[in-house]
C-alpha cells in the first residue's frame, strides 16, 4: 500500500467561531482505495501559502511511501532541506498528513490508532473546557467580568467537568513579553478568587496567558494568583524562552504549562531539561504528529512531566488527542471546546461525546471518526486571515483595556 494522492480542505468555521477562524483538513489516498484523515494546526501563514506548503510536503517526501514509514517520512521532512531543525509551517503540514497515515493504518489493520502506539492503559480521557460566553451574551462584558465567568463555572460543574480554564491576562499583543497593567494584575486575581469561590474543591482553575509576559511580569502574576491553586499557569513568557519559564517557574508555586505553539521533540527537550514546566501541551497538528507526540509523552516520563494535549483547533486534531491520551500513562487531561457540540460536531458523520466531563472514546478502527463531506463543502473558507491573529498595537496602561477574547 503507498500514499497516491492529497486533498486539502480549508473549512470555515461559523459563528462563535470557537477553535479558530478555520480548520486545515487533510484527506490522503493511498493505492488501494483506503483513506486517512489528518488536521494541520499551523497559523504563521494564510491559507493559499498552506495549501501549497502541504502539497509540497507531501509529493516531495511523502508520495509513494508507505503510510507505516512514518519515522523516515519525519527525517524526510525535518533534515531534507538542510535544516535539520524544528520549523513550525513545514511541520504543520506534515503533522496533518502524519496523522492521515495512523488513519490509514488503523483501517487496514482494524485497530484503533492508540493499539498501535502502545496500547490503551488509561480508562477515561478527563477533559477541560474554556469558560465561554453563552449565545448573544457580548464577549467584551463576559471575558471582563469575574462574576460572570463564575457563575459560568458553576455551570459547567454542574455538567460534571472538574477542569476550567480562563485568561483574563489581557489583550495577546505581537509586544510580548511585556509587563502587565495593575488592570490586568486586579483582574487575573479576582477571576481566580470568584472562580474558586464558585466551585470550591470540585474543580481545577487553568489560568491562560498565551505568552504575554517577561520572566520578573509572569512572577509578578504568579504570585497574585498562588493562593487560589491552579493547577497550571500556561505559557506565561513566550513559548521559545524555556529559560524565562524556568526562572518563573522556580520562583512561583504554581505548576508551569506549555507547549501549544512548540513543534517536535527538540523543542520539548529544551523545556524539560531546563525545568521550564512539568505540564507539557502538544498541539497534535503542529508538534510533527502522533508519532512525534508520543515520543515527547516518553521524554516527558522521565522528567516526571505530564501530558496535557492542546486543542483550539477541529474535530480531526481532537480525535488524535484522544488516541494519544488513551496510550500515554502520564496523560493528565486533555481540551475540549465545550462538550464538542455545534460545528465541530457537525463535520462528524458520528460526532464525539463528552459525559460528565469525561471524553468518550470513539470505537472504531483508526482515528475512530469520519468527516461528513457534505458539510465540509458547503463551510469553504474564502477569507486570507491567519487561523488565529495577536493585536499589533502594544498594551495600554492608562485605562483598562476592554479584552473580548482571542
Amino acid at each position: 500500500m503507498k500514499l497516491d494522492a492529497v486533498e486539502i480542505f480549508t473549512v470555515g468555521n461559523p459563528p462563535p467561531g470557537y477553535g479558530g477562524r478555520y480548520f486545515l483538513l487533510v484527506k490522503v489516498h493511498t493505492d488501494t482505495g483506503l483513506h486517512g484523515w489528518g488536521e494541520c494546526y499551523a497559523a504563521a501563514v494564510g491559507p493559499t501559502a498552506m495549501h501549497a506548503v502541504i502539497e509540497d510536503v507531501f509529493n516531495r517526501h511523502m508520495r509513494g511511501c508507505d503510510p507505516a514509514e512514518i519515522e523516515k517520512m519525519f527525517r524526510r521532512v525535518h533534515s531534507s532541506g538542510f535544516t535539520q531543525r524544528p520549523d513550525p509551517t513545514v511541520m504543520g503540514a506534515f503533522s496533518g498528513l502524519e496523522m492521515a497515515c495512523w488513519d490509514i493504518r488503523g483501517k487496514a489493520l482494524n485497530q484503533p490508532v492508540h493499539a498501535l502506539l502502545g496500547g490503551r492503559v488509561q480508562e477515561r480521557v478527563r477533559a477541560y473546557t474554556y469558560l465561554y460566553p453563552m449565545e448573544g451574551e457580548d464577549p467584551a462584558g463576559f471575558y471582563n467580568s469575574p462574576q460572570r465567568s463564575a457563575q459560568a463555572a458553576s455551570e459547567w460543574i454542574e455538567r460534571g467537568f472538574t477542569a476550567l480554564k480562563f485568561d483574563p491576562a489581557g489583550p495577546y499583543t505581537i509586544m510580548g513579553g511585556h509587563q502587565p497593567s495593575q488592570y490586568d494584575l486586579d483582574r487575573s486575581e479576582a477571576f481566580c478568587r470568584e472562580i474558586r469561590k464558585a466551585v470550591g474543591a470540585r474543580a481545577d482553575l487553568l489560568f491562560g496567558t498565551h505568552g504575554q509576559f517577561t520572566p520578573d511580569a509572569a512572577i509578578r502574576m504568579g504570585r497574585r494568583l498562588e493562593a487560589y491553586d491552579p493547577l497550571w499557569f500556561e505559557e506565561p513568557c513566550p513559548p521559545d524562552m524555556s529559560g524565562d519559564l524556568a526562572k518563573v517557574a522556580q520562583a512561583v508555586r504554581v505548576p508551569i504549562a506549555t507547549g501549544e505553539r512548540l513543534t517536535t521533540k527538540y523543542e520539548f527537550a529544551h523545556v524539560l531539561r531546563s525545568g521550564a514546566a512539568s505540564i507539557l501541551q502538544p498541539a497534535l497538528g503542529r508538534v510533527g504528529g502522533l508519532w512525534e507526540a508520543k515520543k515527547i509523552a516518553a521524554m516527558a516520563e522521565g522528567f516526571g512531566a505530564q501530558l496535557a494535549p492542546h486543542l483550539y483547533a477541529g474535530p480531526v486534531e481532537w480525535a488524535a488527542n484522544i488516541q494519544l491520551a488513551l496510550s500515554c500513562p502520564n496523560f493528565l487531561i486533555a481540551e475540549t471546546i465545550g462538550e464538542g457540540l455545534g460545528f465541530q460536531a457537525d463535520l462528524l458523520v458520528e460526532p464525539i461525546r463528552v459525559e460528565r466531563g469525561h471524553i468518550i472514546p470513539p470505537s472504531g478502527p483508526g482515528m475512530g471518526i469520519d468527516i461528513n463531506e457534505d458539510v465540509l463543502k458547503a463551510h469553504p473558507y474564502k477569507g486570507d486571515r491567519l487561523h488565529l491573529e495577536m493585536q499589533d498595537r502594544p498594551l495600554r496602561y492608562d485605562g483598562e483595556e476592554r479584552f473580548a477574547g482571542g
